[in-house]
């Protein structure tokens, strides 16, 4: 896809904008990774454990009533991992410290998955087109 370099930028940004975030990955809602910058955790593993999470989260909107999926965030006792729907094709999924502000992930990763969201449709309808 030729947005990938550009998704990696974003995703280089949002580590530059919040430092605790120790990975990020977008990947298609179908578990395929488009870009990542971590060195924590191995791409292809996460990116097919954020489908299966995105699985389970459409169902859970759609069964409550809530809407459209956004956002789906997890805390262990070492961090948080949180994922953002990244417009219709794409995720983005990030890793952060048990110390990190989780407005300030949210407010930064929300904007960050809209601009990943822009850059995945963009490619996707330049590849479609005639």
């Amino acid at each position: 896809m030729a947005a990938e370099p550009e998704v990696l930028e974003e995703l280089r940004r949002l580590r530059a904008r919040v430092p605790q975030l120790t990975g990020a990955l977008a990947a298609s809602i179908d578990g395929l990774v488009l870009a990542q910058d971590t060195s924590t955790v191995e791409a292809e593993p996460m990116a097919a454990l954020t489908a299966a999470a995105l699985g389970v989260a459409l169902r859970l909107t759609d069964q409550t009533g809530h809407g459209e999926f956004r956002e789906l965030v997890v805390r262990g006792d070492h961090g948080y991992v949180a994922t953002y729907a990244a417009g219709a094709s794409a995720v983005l999924t990030v890793l952060a410290e048990p110390r990190t502000n989780v407005g300030r992930i949210h407010l930064e990763a929300r904007r960050s998955s809209a601009r990943i969201g822009d850059l995945v449709e963009s490619a996707l309808e330049r590849r479609d087109a005639p």
